[in-house]
């Protein structure tokens, strides 16, 4: 994909070209189109079109309209800069979009009503959720998958916001959150006979037998799974949007894969590509027989004095605020209360254990890119939603996403990290918004940052700006077309590295 340089003139884009009809074009200056091959150069007010031809040059372009198979859409253009980035990095010029603010309580801005609520799914074990917008009836039910190490609390600026228009719920997973188990799932008094203290400090799950309700407890992708699916149809009771982050957007593809039925949709918010790291026992049998704990309870000896000296480690407040300060790529982002939140999962006696059984539980039945053809194949609509600066689940990951669903809407955006919906939640809300929109209009409205449905294809730049506490906030999104190649994209990437040295 290229820019044309025009000066300030109306410019025709050029679309479906035939070989036969170049050389009619009137083109100042006598420059020379390469040979296409029947693609877009560009359209509209951003620059869309990719271009495959065997030698790449820059051209400028007078007005080219009236001859057959060209088609055109008029605008202005100054200086070559249509509104988007120059994809080898000198273009600076992006198209500015003023989105809506997250709705401010204290300036009695109405916000949506949250509830804390308990279900109980199976004996010992309740699952603790929040909803919103219980009162939106005839409106799209969207659910929230959290990522590892938190849990509903994480999405309280989309249940406070898209709680205003749609119904919300956002679960905490078992053996996270505040869906950690009411009673140690083990036996404690061989335990207690050699603590020094009352028990009131003992960790749960480091006893010697299990408990009957927990004999086959373990914290694992399956597990999830089945707790979304009977979420869902119990609580939820129809078809739903869900939306997950990190380990959430796995889950979320996983069970959209195995109950499409159940799902219309899957937001993947910087979905960690993989998860687990022992074999599945169903899909592996003999590879998993090798290894003698899986998760289960009690645990074995040897983990519990692990477990024990990794918990104290990462557990401890200034750890956590470590983590924090890795994942959020914008440090002013105000993170006390997730930091509060997480630091009283921590305290609970079963916290220690819980993690020790997901650190070993096995993996899911289905990859991540299993799961992702799954849903292709089920006709399952995707979007994609990544944080650039991701440390973590780095661009790299989503693109190879959208390189499997090419027809998946993917937007990147900058500055973000790990968590996007937390960091930029006003920029997450919007597309989340239009790609709602999109879905249930059947694709007659235009996904966000796009003027029109059929420019789908091609990648957009623009740049959202919003109003946070009372100041002007920027922040770039990409939108990666389905038509330019991952081999373009990757040279890009690796020009624009180039010529500013990073």
């Amino acid at each position: 994909m290229e820019i044309c340089s025009l000066s300030l003139t109306p410019y025709y884009c050029v679309v479906n070209v035939r070989q036969n009809v170049i050389g009619k074009c009137l083109i100042s200056n006598q420059a020379m189109f390469p040979i296409l091959k029947a693609r877009r150069l560009c359209s509209g007010l951003d620059v869309y079109g990719v271009t495959k031809k065997r030698n790449r040059r820059f051209c400028t372009i007078a007005t080219l309209k009236g001859f057959d198979g060209v088609e055109s859409y008029n605008s202005d253009m100054l200086n070559g800069q249509v509104g988007t980035q120059d994809l080898t990095g000198r273009g600076k010029s992006v198209p500015k979009v003023m989105i809506p603010s997250l709705p401010n309580e204290t300036k009695g801005d109405t916000v949506a009503e949250i509830d804390s609520c308990l279900w109980e799914w199976k004996p010992k074990l309740n699952v603790h959720y929040e909803k919103s917008g219980c009162q939106n009836v005839n409106s799209a039910p969207i659910l929230f998958l959290p990522g590892f190490g938190v849990g509903s609390f994480h999405y309280e600026k989309q249940l406070k916001d898209l709680g205003r228009d749609y119904r919300i719920w956002a679960l905490d997973f078992i053996g996270q959150g505040k869906s950690l188990p009411c009673e140690d799932p083990t036996s404690q008094s061989k335990r207690l006979d050699e603590s020094e203290g009352d028990g009131n400090n003992v960790l749960w799950g480091f006893g010697d037998e299990a408990e009957p309700w927990a004999k086959e407890l373990v914290y694992s992708a399956d597990l999830w799974r089945d707790q979304v699916r009977y979420f869902i149809e119990e609580v939820i009771k129809e078809p739903v949007y869900i939306v997950g982050n990190s380990l959430g957007g796995y889950v979320a593809l996983y069970f959209a894969a195995c109950y499409p039925q159940l799902v219309k949709g899957v937001t993947l918010l910087n979905a960690t590509p993989f998860w687990g790291f022992l074999p599945n026992p169903i899909r592996s049998p003999r590879l998993s027989r090798l290894f003698p704990w899986a998760g289960t309870f009690p645990l074995p000896s040897n983990i519990r004095k692990l477990t024990e000296l990794v918990w104290q480690k990462i557990s401890a407040p200034e750890s956590i605020a470590e983590v924090l300060k890795q994942v959020y790529a914008d440090h002013t982002t105000k993170v006390d209360k997730v930091f509060s939140s997480i630091l009283e999962v921590t305290e609970h006696p079963a916290a220690a254990a819980a993690l020790a059984s997901i650190m070993f539980a096995p993996r899911g039945q289905l990859g991540f890119k299993e799961a992702l053809s799954g849903c292709r194949m089920n006709n399952v609509p995707l979007c994609l939603i990544y944080g650039k600066e991701d440390p973590w689940v780095t661009p790299i990951w989503g693109l190879q996403a959208k390189r499997q669903f090419p027809e998946a809407p993917y937007y990147q955006i900058s500055p973000a990290g790990h968590c996007p919906h937390d960091e930029v939640p006003e920029i997450v809300n919007y597309l989340l918004r239009g790609w709602i929109k999109n879905i249930e209009s059947d694709n007659s409205v235009a996904l966000p940052l796009l003027d029109y449905p059929e420019s789908i294809e091609y990648d957009v730049v623009k740049e959202l700006e919003f109003v946070r506490q009372g100041m002007k906030r920027s922040v770039k999104v990409q939108f990666y077309g389905s038509v330019t190649s991952q081999w373009e994209r990757l040279g890009m990437f690796l020009k624009s590295r180039f010529q500013y040295g990073v």
